[in-house]
């Protein structure tokens, strides 16, 4: 796998490309070994989806956990896969039969879904090839589909049994109903938006002979279109303004019928006229009610929310807006509306047509979560496998958010009126009776009907998420006993968002239990947030601030960045706004910055259960830390290519290599107890921290004057080269989950002169704390770093060339800092560019020079000679009169009380933090311009 030495630049579209290739078709993304298995299953994409920055944080996050486990030892399973996507899935297909001037009813059930399997085969996949752009190493020879053969097997085993426990019954409930998809659906995929509308005050006149004549009772409702279907009026039964009209009857406005007035503890006396009407086949709460008075139900709607004929002549066939306008002037030129006023109210929106949903009687599918036998059997156990730690979230918060609803369970409504998903495997014969096998034949036999009974399979297929409940599990071969499900399962952590603990945790949660014995399908599940965008807003297509990962990893140009972002957008006005957006944020376009960069961004700021506010700048200082990775590794093989390379005992090791191996290790059990914690930012933090500041900035160093010609020492020298291949070649390792594309190609580089083998260092050892380290070690190169950094600083300070040679005097100088000055003089003098070092005598005057303090110890460095005091006054006081305007400037916006109480609260913080920073600036200017005056 070596190749011939490495590029000038690191190019990452030349390497991640190569390496991908080389893994996945090497297997090495396969469960291997005879370790302890370690499974993750990916939250199934929608057939219909690419992959975006959700998906590329959640999948980066996923990722390093099974790089981290299978370079620890574990078999590891990454299982991917994706959703078949019912709705959503449906509606893409549909608007392209619609671009034709078709729909699915001119194909025909069968052609049409045979249309969407061709969509999926051509299209469908597409997430897949981008996660592999990202470096996901799931294991491809095991990629499912919720509606391969073996998954819907699965799926009608799970329906059939769950009826046989009287688990799942089929009733006419009221449900959520999208009249323009002309289905159910469930509570999660209605959006509550709260909107102006008006709430009309209506008069129900009693009926005749009851000794109420001309007298009627006053309502007011939001919907008095759905008047025409009243079971009856409503009072609180401890009401005393009402208790005398209890049975009474009243005419329903605009119809010919009369309904009583009931006494229900559902009606709150003190709110609007303490009457209300209960309309039961069209509000949820008054359903309830009508149930307990065993009231007649009546429909006024059609499926796509026309009136149908259970309404009187002249509003059927209407649209529900067009007759709630007819009713309310009907209403009102019959003398029963007494008043319309605005009002604030809720109203219910399909998440995907985005239309108005109608609460709606019809027959459907439930699950029974409610009933004693549905609690016992498969709600109670889900809450006790969180209560009782068997599964634990993370961050552990999120286990209230869990029991709030798993606590306030309905029964869940699986059949949806689509014809693409899992038909539901019921049968029906011509008066109505129900057979639910998972063919007809079983029917058949299981029923014992005659061969030539006709039989309907019902029409309905099942909720995506019944399906999607079975992914742990029947991805691993079940209904049956595989060595895969006695492995895999349950998977030790689930990676999602918040948004989808409804929907599909804790279904996963509720069928886990029931199919495999009471085991739960996963023993973690760790929370991630939204990805937002540099101003914290969520990002949507219609915001135009949406980031493609693809473009970040591959680069893209102004223009085709402005297509992307306005494309499909119908308003003119709103498309301008967003190209002008764009323009402005991105007037270059978006450069390329590769995928290893991307990815450390995310796990840098994947912090315990924040929103992720992505910025741009990040990913583009983490590409400058690939960048110097690179150039470190680069310089790593120039010292050490054809040389010879000698390992050494710990105790024989130079002080600077045994400190780099110290902080290696301690860099090495800092990212083991973050993945422990899936702290990913404390591992990429310290990782960073390392491989930046303490092997490139000091360590490389640190070796030139070891590694320098003039150094007779050969063996000092190699040594010294196996701890800078060493330390390098661990540290790929240790960064390989998070940057997995930079760490192979470089460690290809390396491993080979350490003796190390194998075909990717996927399949290496995590490294362990085990190098060693020394405390006498880090206190000398502490000190050492210490004095170079303070030379470097009056360097800077005083404007000296950074070439000039420098004499360096030292004051007060204890026993430990005298041993470390003897130890560690040669670099000094080199790092340093220092002329000489020499420790004053106890009664040697001290000549004029900028000091610093090491260890209690006085670092002199002499300025007579080494500057021009004019010039350099000169330039003092210039820096020093620059800096006094702009503090003039920002004291007085500081100082206008129109600034500090208008301007946002963050400016203004912004502003007293530059005031601060340039008064210290001005201090510490003049401090120096006294000491170059007394010269």
């Amino acid at each position: 796998m070596n190749n011939d030495g490495m590029a000038t630049r690191y190019q990452p579209a030349e390497i991640e490309n190569k390496w991908y290739k080389v893994w996945e078709v090497g297997g090495h993304f396969a469960p291997a070994g005879s370790g302890e298995p370690y499974a993750i299953m990916i939250p199934p994409p929608n057939v219909t989806g690419t992959l975006h920055m959700g998906h590329a944080f959640q999948d980066t996050i996923m990722d390093a956990l099974i790089r981290y486990q299978r370079m620890n030892g574990r078999r590891t399973l990454w299982q991917p896969g994706s959703d078949h996507a019912g709705i959503a899935t449906q509606m893409v297909v549909e608007r392209q039969l619609n671009a034709q001037g078709k729909t699915r009813h001119d194909l025909g059930r069968e052609a049409f879904t045979a249309k969407v399997w061709e969509w999926k085969a051509q299209s469908g996949g597409q997430i897949m090839q981008q996660l592999r752009r990202l470096g996901a190493s799931l294991d491809w020879t095991r990629e499912r589909f919720t509606m391969d053969d073996d998954l819907s097997r699965a799926v009608r085993t799970l329906f059939v049994r769950l009826h046989e426990d009287g688990l799942i019954y089929r009733g006419k409930r009221l449900v959520n109903w999208d009249p323009v998809l002309k289905t159910a659906i469930s509570d999660l995929e209605v959006e509550n938006r709260e909107e102006s509308g008006f709430m009309y005050h209506v008069r129900y006149p009693f009926v005749a002979g009851q000794g109420l004549d001309g007298e009627y009772m006053h309502i007011a409702t939001t919907r008095p279109e759905t008047i025409l279907a009243d079971g009856a009026l409503a009072v609180h039964p401890d009401d005393e303004r009402y208790r005398h009209l209890l049975g009474k009857m009243v005419h329903v406005p605009l119809t010919e019928r009369v309904i009583p007035i009931i006494a229900d503890e559902y009606v709150e006396m003190d709110f609007g006229t303490g009457c209300v009407k209960i309309t039961p086949a069209h509000d949820f709460n008054d359903y309830a009610v009508g149930q307990r008075h065993t009231m007649e139900v009546i429909n006024l709607m059609n499926p796509d929310a026309t009136l149908n004929d259970n309404v009187p002549a002249a509003y059927r066939g209407l649209d529900r807006w067009v007759a709630r306008d007819k009713i309310v002037a009907d209403l009102d030129a019959a003398g029963l509306l007494e008043k319309v006023e605005p009002h604030t109210l809720k109203r219910p929106y399909g998440d995907r047509s985005g239309v108005v949903i109608e609460p709606y009687l019809t027959d459907q599918w439930f699950v029974d979560l409610s009933s004693a036998k549905g609690m016992e059997k498969l709600t109670r156990p889900a809450i006790e496998a969180v209560r009782g730690g068997r599964i634990q979230f993370v961050p552990k918060n999120w286990e209230n958010t869990y029991y709030n609803w798993m606590e306030n369970l309905q029964d869940w409504c699986i059949s949806r009126q689509l014809w693409w998903g899992h038909r539901i495997p019921a049968w029906y014969d011509a008066d109505g009776n129900t057979y639910v096998a998972e063919n007809e034949a079983a029917a058949r036999a299981k029923y014992q009907l005659p061969a030539d009974l006709p039989l309907t399979q019902d029409e309905d297929v099942l909720d995506t998420w019944f399906s999607s409940a079975l992914w742990p599990f029947a991805t691993q071969g079940w209904p049956d006993d595989t060595a895969d499900l006695r492995d895999f399962y349950p998977g030790n952590v689930l990676v999602t968002g918040f948004d989808i603990i409804f929907f599909w945790v804790a279904r996963m949660v509720l069928m886990g239990l029931y199919c495999m014995d009471g085991a739960v399908p996963f023993k973690e599940v760790y929370i991630h947030g939204l990805v937002r965008d540099s101003e914290g807003q969520k990002m949507s297509k219609s915001k135009g601030n949406v980031l493609d990962p693809l473009d970040i990893i591959d680069g893209i140009d102004l223009e085709n960045l402005v297509a992307k972002r306005t494309s499909g957008m119908m308003q003119p006005q709103k498309a301008a706004k967003i190209e002008a957006q764009t323009r402005k944020e991105f007037p270059d376009g978006i450069a390329a910055h590769g995928t290893d960069a991307l990815r450390f961004t995310f796990a840098a700021q994947a912090t315990m259960g924040r929103d992720v506010v992505f910025d741009l700048k990040r990913v583009e200082g983490y590409r400058n830390f690939c960048n110097k990775l690179w150039n470190a590794a680069r310089f790593v093989l120039m010292q050490t290519d054809g040389q010879t390379i000698t390992a050494a005992p710990f105790a024989e090791k130079s002080a600077a290599d045994r400190w780099i191996y110290g902080a290696l290790d301690r860099t090495t059990a800092a990212v083991r107890e973050a993945f422990a914690t899936y702290r990913f930012d404390f591992a990429a933090q310290a990782v960073y921290e390392f491989l930046w500041n303490q092997y490139c900035d000091w360590y490389l160093e640190l070796v030139k004057p070891v590694l320098a010609k003039n150094n007779p020492d050969e063996a000092e020298k190699a040594r010294t080269r196996h701890t800078l291949l060493d330390v390098l070649e661990q540290t790929l390792r240790l960064i390989h989950p998070l940057m997995p594309f930079i760490s192979e190609e470089i460690w290809q580089q390396t491993a080979p002169a350490l003796g190390n083998s194998g075909d990717t260092i996927m399949s290496q050892p995590y490294p362990q704390a085990t190098n060693g380290s020394d405390p006498a070690a880090d206190a000398e190169i502490y000190w050492l770093q210490q004095t170079l950094l303070g030379v470097r600083k009056i360097r800077a300070d005083m404007n000296i060339a950074p070439g000039k040679a420098l004499p360096l005097l030292i004051s007060g100088q204890d026993e430990s800092a005298a041993r470390h000055l003897a130890q560690q003089e040669r670099c000094l003098l080199a790092l340093g560019r220092l002329e000489n070092v020499r420790v004053l005598a106890k009664d040697e005057a001290e000549p004029e020079a900028a000091a610093f303090m090491v260890d209690g110890a006085k670092n002199m460095i002499p300025l007579a000679g080494l500057i021009d005091k004019d010039a350099e006054l000169a330039r003092l006081d210039k820096e020093i009169d620059k800096l006094a305007k702009n503090i003039a400037r920002l004291q007085g916006q500081l100082g206008n009380e129109r600034f500090t109480a208008k301007a946002p609260p963050e400016l203004v913080a912004q502003t007293r933090a530059l005031l601060s920073a340039d008064e210290e600036t001005v201090a510490a200017l003049k401090t120096q311009r006294e000491k170059v005056a007394a010269m």
